[in-house]
């Protein structure tokens, strides 16, 4: 793999978590009881880069997915709620699944990043209220955290194990 062929994947990537993102802010929140509660579309493919690219690489799709998400339909809020929860998230990721004394599926580090993203945005929203009776809110969040991680842990993992050209980007984490 030529370093040209890994940047042009880092952009499909960043550019498939952007498609997604956009779309998921289109769709009404499927929980009525959970105001503000998403399904985090975008992290099927933070799980993929997570997967088959090395920490660098995946960072870089986080990011340009952060930014140009907010560029194409954000304010400053929703970049220091994103970023909190993107942060938190995927450094939560990469900690499950390097924990070798532990066998943690792809499906159990998605639902770690999903609850994580929720205590991200959580702490900020503590913060800008000035208040941390917001983290009261924490445990329904982290419901639908689980769930929905787990329904992107199970998504990711067909994909990464279906798509047939993907094997040969899983060989991008050695260089």
């Amino acid at each position: 793999m030529t370093k040209n062929q890994r940047l042009v994947y880092i952009a499909l990537l960043a550019a498939q978590a952007v498609i997604i993102g956009l779309v998921e802010r289109i769709i009404p929140s499927p929980f009525f009881f959970a105001p503000g509660a998403k399904l985090g579309l975008a992290n099927i493919i933070t799980c993929m880069a997570i997967y088959t690219l090395p920490f660098k690489d995946a960072s870089k799709v986080v990011f340009i997915r952060l930014l140009l998400t907010t560029l194409l339909g954000g304010t400053v809020s929703t970049l220091m709620y994103s970023a909190a929860g993107a942060l938190l998230s995927f450094v939560s990721m990469l900690t499950i699944k390097q924990l070798s004394f532990m066998k943690i599926s792809l499906i159990g580090v998605s639902a770690t990043g999903a609850v994580f993203h929720n205590v991200g945005q959580l702490v900020i929203a503590s913060w800008v209220a000035q208040t941390w009776t917001v983290m009261l809110y924490l445990p329904v969040l982290s419901l639908i955290g689980i769930l929905t991680g787990i329904a992107i842990g199970i998504t990711a993992n067909y994909l990464l194990t279906h798509i047939e050209r993907l094997h040969y980007y899983m060989d991008l984490r050695t260089l």
